[in-house]
């Protein structure tokens, strides 16, 4: 029953993972010719990195990635471009702003699976306690980065009007 759980438990910050990844390329991409475009391409290419090893422990420890929640994943990410902004062309600074927030949260809980799977660890042959600690540790890193990055853009929506993160 626990390693059942476990591959809920995986497949369902997999789902978060995918469209994470999504989201990060997305706002890289917008940002690319920002002052911070160096910066939010390396966080997109982690959180990339991340969702590989996520699929490399999900491996080792026998659990497949279950497809419908890989595609769910997706098209929330997807749909999620779809909110309505109060604008018809153009992104708003409140677009990007939610977006920052969004990433930040799931970097959250992608540093709440490290942890728990920290606590897991020295039952399951197949996990590596050092690295699950560097991967708690980069995601604490990017939460800091996307605080930062929320912070910017918060200031520039809600003083100037405009945000670019």
């Amino acid at each position: 029953m626990h390693g059942q759980m476990l591959g809920i438990y995986l497949n369902d910050h997999l789902a978060g993972s995918t469209a994470g990844v999504g989201l990060a390329r997305r706002i890289a991409r917008a940002h690319r010719r920002s002052p911070r475009g160096a910066e939010l391409a390396r966080l997109a290419n982690e959180i990339a990195q991340d969702r590989h090893d996520l699929l490399a422990i999900m491996h080792a420890l026998g659990h497949a990635p279950r497809r419908h929640k890989v595609l769910a994943g997706w098209a929330g990410e997807r749909a999620a471009r779809l909110k309505l902004n109060g604008r018809l062309v153009r992104r708003s600074g409140l677009s990007r702003l939610v977006e920052v927030e969004a990433l930040r949260l799931g970097t959250e809980g992608k540093a709440c699976l490290w942890a728990t799977l920290l606590v897991v660890a020295p039952g399951q042959p197949g996990l590596d306690e050092d690295r699950l600690q560097g991967l708690l540790d980069r995601a604490q890193e990017q939460i800091d980065t996307l605080e930062g990055l929320r912070l910017t853009a918060s200031a520039k929506v809600f003083t100037t009007g405009r945000a670019r993160a």
